[in-house]
């Protein structure tokens, strides 16, 4: 009986050894209408500086009162990100950027955070489950927009972000499932 689970358990084994279907997946999506870096900004681009107004603005998918994952930033910090260097005078300054920080307390920033990423485990589905070696490939975009407002007319708006994000980590533990165990007894020891 006991070499009938032996020889099962090897069968499985080599079943699984190759099987990286079985390794962990994994995606990150912060919520919004664009389904691309792309989408956001051909439509942050259709914002114009002193014509678009907020209705408009949600028109274009960045309705700064229900949209998810935007931050409205308050005006001290709006002051700093927009003219971070007292040294540049005020005319040198994009006009809504100075019409900004002229109307003081009515004015509004808004920043808009999208993103999507996509995680996957690759390699070796044992090697990976026993903690010997993990390598996970990332994929996706993360789009940030920057909207200012003044009694509801867009003063001005600027975005970035990464149109494309394809990163991968590597994970080498020589001691497989014992590392965390020497990790801390190494910590231990360091105290």
């Amino acid at each position: 009986m006991t070499s009938l689970r032996a020889c099962l358990l090897s069968i499985l084994m080599l079943l699984l050894t190759a099987c990286s279907s079985l390794l962990p997946r994994g995606s990150t999506e912060t919520l919004s209408g664009f389904g691309s870096f792309e989408e956001a900004r051909d439509a942050i681009e259709r914002v114009k500086p002193y014509q678009t107004t907020t209705d408009q603005l949600k028109d274009l998918g960045f309705d700064v009162r229900a949209t998810a994952n935007v931050r409205q930033i308050p005006y001290p910090e709006v002051v700093s990100r927009l003219a971070p260097n007292p040294s540049v005078p005020m005319e040198m300054l994009d006009p809504g950027i100075r019409d900004c920080i002229e109307s003081r307390q009515a004015c509004r920033a808004y920043e808009f955070s999208f993103a999507r990423q996509v995680s996957h485990r690759e390699g070796s589905f044992w090697a990976d489950f026993l903690n010997f070696r993990r390598r996970t490939e990332i994929t996706g975009w993360r789009f940030q927009g920057l909207v200012v407002v003044r009694n509801g007319v867009v003063l001005f708006r600027n975005y970035g972000g990464e149109p494309q994000i394809k990163q991968t980590e590597r994970q080498s533990n020589p001691l497989g499932p014992l590392q965390p165990a020497g990790e801390a007894a190494g910590a231990l020891i360091a105290r």
